[in-house]
């Protein structure tokens, strides 16, 4: 490969080791939601209707699950994107030959991110992959780098406020899905003639309630679990359209404002030094007591509403009047962020933020092996244990993955200075074949 002069990646020296504990801490976390990809039908993962599931462990995994974890891990991996690209994009312009800008480096490493996340969604067959948004919304930030701490803020309010609008729409969407169509029949009933709008009205709301009866959506899951237990090219052909259909739509659907709020919110909680343990106690306590006090209100409301409309989506707006996911989720991931600190200055689980930051400085690695060890053990192309298991026994697997990711990160970083796919990033952002084993001088790597 070519050299490109003065261009080099971060040295471990120069990590921070909190910021790959939360890494860490989040890359585990984020398959405690991923899993229902991974194991279960679409229908089976969102409606506890379809199996039974309002009494007894899978009932209590799904209270648990959803009240700490939904969208909150995800979106702390998301806030320590964007604080890496910060920190990234600093270590640069302080060291990068003038031959090489730091935009040249920071897009091509981009362009490589959306390769992998091609390849991680169409050849590892992972529905759920984010690498090829992150790619996406990461371009966005370069130009934001120098902004101050307030300004940030701004702009991931103003994200928040967009998404929650954003989803709201939704809400109100499938509302007035229900109620012109139930007014058509009405009208219908009363033998009034019907406008030519009024029978599409008509006609969409019976096909949304025959396509959700619990009999249809059973008959669809099973369909997916034959699917998803064929050979590869069986899977693959199942999961390409899904995959491409996501990615292709995903950077105008409400996903990427999910992504950007937390991007942005993470870059100003890094230069404030919320991110790297540079506040004081008082202020993770505060930090933690107010995410956790509303956001898990909100998220203990909305749930039982959920379960009071019995997952009819169309009834949802006439409960909560308002999307609340993302103000709720970045509630409760700044209040997991205030926990995580005070056990960090606390300074009693050092081993843990130890063998956490190796999983961290893993990441891209860990999240890769992700879907192929739960690719593995799911799909038809190898134990084929997709939709087999209840609900509170997908953990078992979560445990697991992260049993083998812990011992296999802390291991290879006892000999390696990179993760193996963080190395073969790295080479290919750089075009320069980067030094991999530990105590190999830098003329042997030449």
């Amino acid at each position: 490969m070519p050299t490109i002069p003065g261009a080099s990646p971060l040295r471990a020296s120069d990590r921070l080791q909190i910021i790959d504990s939360l890494r860490g801490i989040a890359l585990l976390g984020i398959l405690l939601m991923n899993i229902l990809i991974f194991g279960f039908p679409d229908h089976r993962s969102e409606n506890l209707l379809l199996h039974n599931e309002l009494s007894g462990p899978n009932y209590y995994t799904w209270w648990v699950t959803g009240f700490f974890f939904e969208g909150t891990m995800r979106g702390i991996f998301s806030l320590l994107f964007g604080a890496g690209c910060v920190l990234l994009l600093d270590r640069l312009e302080k060291r990068t030959d003038p031959l090489t800008p730091p935009a040249d480096i920071y897009y091509r490493r981009l362009l490589w991110l959306l390769a992998f996340g091609i390849i991680d969604a169409n050849v590892l067959l992972w529905s759920g992959d984010v690498l090829y948004v992150y790619a996406l919304g990461g371009m966005l930030l370069y130009p934001f780098r120098r902004l101050k701490v307030r300004t940030l803020l701004i702009i991931a309010a103003v994200g928040l406020l967009i998404g929650t609008l954003m989803a709201t729409a939704d809400l109100y969407e499938k509302k007035e899905l229900r109620t012109k169509g139930e007014h058509a029949l009405l009208l219908e009933k009363q033998k009034a003639k019907l406008t030519p709008k009024q029978v599409k009205e008509k006609e969409a709301w019976e096909a949304h309630q025959k396509k959700h009866t619990p009999e249809a959506q059973r008959k669809e899951d099973a369909e997916q679990i034959t699917e998803m237990r064929g050979n590869y090219g069986t899977v693959l052909a199942w999961s390409f359209p899904r995959n491409a259909h996501f990615q292709l739509l995903s950077p105008y659907d409400l996903f990427y404002w999910d992504l950007i709020i937390c991007f942005f919110l993470g870059m100003a909680l890094f230069k404030a030094g919320v991110l790297t343990g540079g506040r004081s106690r008082m202020f993770y306590t505060v930090l933690m007591l107010t995410g956790y006090a509303l956001g898990l209100s909100i998220q203990y409301w909305e749930m039982r509403e959920v379960l009071n409309i019995r997952f009819d989506v169309t009834r949802l707006a006439d409960r909560v009047y308002l999307s609340w996911y993302e103000i709720r989720r970045v509630l409760v991931l700044l209040g997991h962020i205030g926990l995580i600190m005070l056990v960090y200055k606390a300074g009693f689980a050092k081993k843990f933020f130890t063998g956490m930051a190796a999983v961290g400085q893993m990441a891209f690695t860990n999240y890769l092996m992700q879907s192929l060890l739960c690719g593995l053990f799911f799909y038809g192309y190898g134990l084929g244990w997709y939709g087999a298991l209840e609900r509170y026994q997908l953990y078992y697997v979560v445990g697991s993955v992260w049993v083998i990711q812990i011992i296999y990160s802390n291991i290879w970083l006892r000999y390696f200075l990179f993760g193996p796919l963080e190395w073969v990033w790295r080479s290919l952002t750089y075009w320069k074949r980067q030094p991999f084993r530990r105590g190999v001088p830098m003329m042997q790597m030449a």
